[in-house]
Formats: structure tokens, sequence, C-alpha cells
């Protein structure tokens, strides 16, 4: 007998071809939570384990082709924004979203590769704040982030307020790339009182850490989750990704997005190991 079916969550992002980031990533949180990821490319990319190269934005049109298609063929549960590429890009996925309001809008502003390189200039930023961020459920950006869409705001907290003020309903900024000695990400809300959440250190740097956060918060919002359990179980599991993280090339680490299976071999392994030593 079949299974249940997956919640579909529609995914705008850029292809990575190394794999770690954009929409590979969606794609390997979300199935690792039991969604469906429905992947509309809106940036190629060359980029590596260590930073982005170059991008070349795919045409407008042919993102509205793409997302069109699912939207009329399957039962879309939620919707995740990553990386745009360009103005024209943000315009056009905030025309999609706009007309699925009743939809639940994950937002990763990614603005910055992590590696450093600029992904997003001033007309770019301003068109996100104009007319994609004021739709959004839910928007993930890191420090560095919300600092570039309000870099006249003294604090995380201001520019929090700031985001709120657009229309987001509840925003999460996360702080990992700030220099503390543990990671403090902050959800901050319409809904909820603001919660700090506090979260270990790992010494590595991580390709595709923002990425995994997002989908898997919306792929969580997808299986039925209120906002505040499905930020929180998020966190959780992309710690949990990023702590079994791999060297997969010769820069930073890619979060292992299925270390619960793998983990599940090794003790079955280990058990039937302990099983033969007990017959012989």
């Amino acid at each position: 007998m079949p299974g249940p079916v997956p919640p579909v969550v529609l995914c705008f992002s850029g292809s990575d071809p190394s794999g770690g980031a954009g929409i590979s990533a969606d794609i390997e949180a979300l199935a690792s939570l039991g969604c469906h990821c429905a992947p509309v490319i809106t940036v190629l990319t060359v980029q590596d384990s260590t930073n982005v190269s170059d991008l070349d934005p795919v045409d407008p049109d042919f993102i509205k082709a793409q997302a069109n298609a699912v939207l009329r063929d399957m039962n879309v549960a939620v919707i995740k924004v990553g990386l745009l590429g360009n103005p024209a890009v943000v315009s056009t996925v905030a025309e999609i979203c706009g007309n699925y309001p009743n939809i639940p809008l994950v937002v990763d502003p990614v603005l910055a590769a992590g590696g450093g390189a600029p992904l997003a200039d001033d007309v770019f930023i301003r068109t996100l704040k104009k007319e994609l961020l004021p739709l959004a459920t839910l928007v993930t950006p890191n420090a560095r982030e919300a600092h570039m869409l309000f870099p006249d705001a003294d604090t995380l907290d201001q520019c929090a307020e700031e985001l709120l003020d657009l229309g987001c309903e509840h925003v999460l900024i996360t702080g990992a790339d700030e220099p503390t000695p543990v990671v403090h990400n902050t959800l901050y809300s319409s809904e909820y009182e603001t919660e700090t959440f506090h979260w270990e250190r790992l010494p590595a740097m991580y390709h595709g850490s923002g990425c995994t956060l997002a989908a898997s918060c919306a792929g969580l919002i997808a299986q039925g989750l209120s906002l505040f359990d499905a930020v929180n179980e998020a966190q959780e599991y992309t710690f949990n990704a990023l702590k079994d993280g791999q060297a997969l090339g010769q820069g930073q680490l890619f979060p292992n997005r299925f270390f619960w299976a793998q983990s599940r071999d090794t003790e079955e392994g280990e058990s039937d190991e302990s099983d033969k030593d007990t017959a012989e």
C-alpha cells in the first residue's frame, strides 16, 4: 500500500553545482523532513565550497512558467524563496507569491555568499523590501543580511522591527556570523513574544546552512506545525545536520541533512554485530 502523500513545498532557489546550497539544500532538507520539493530554478551559479564566483539569473518569464506549471498541478502547502539574482526576478517571484496569499511564504533573503561574495545591490534590496518581504510569513536573515537590509539600524532588534513594519509576520535573525561564544537566534513576531534560542557554536564554517534552516522551517510548517514549533525544531534539525557536517571540498563543510538515517544505520549495524557475538 502506498504511504501518505507528502506535503509539497515550492522552492524558488539557485542552482549550486557543488550541491551544498541553493536548490540542492532545499531538496535534501525537505526530503529528510518528509516533504516533496518542487524546485523552480531562479539563478545558475558558479560556486564551490569556498565562494560564489558568477551568477546567471534565469529569464523571469521562464521562472513564471516553471512556477505556474507546479501551482496549477499540485496542492502547494508552503512556498520557500532563496537566491533570486536580480530585481526583475524579485518582482516576478513577488507577483507569483502575491497571487497565492493563503500559502505560507518563507523568505531567506540571500544577499551574500557564505564566502563573502555580494549577491545583491541597492536596487535589488529596495525591490526585495518593497515587493516581496511584505508578503512573507517568515523571513530568516542572518545578522549580516539584516544589517544589509537596514544599514541605518543600530541593532538587530531595530532591523527586526523594520521587517515587521514592512508586513512580515515573523522574523528569525540568526547569529552564527556574530562574534559570540554561543550562537543566539532570535524570533521576532507579530503573534509571539520575542524568543531567543541559544545554540552551541560549532567549530567549522558550513556551506548551505542558511538554506537548510529556511527550507526546514518551510517543511515543518508544511507538516502542520505551528510557526513557533517549526522554527524551534528546524533549528534543532539544522544544528544536528551541521554538527555531522562533511568535508566534501576544500572550503566549508557540507551539512549532512540525512544524519538521522546514517545514525540509524550505524546503530542497526552495531546491533547486528552484538547479536552475532551473542550467538557465537
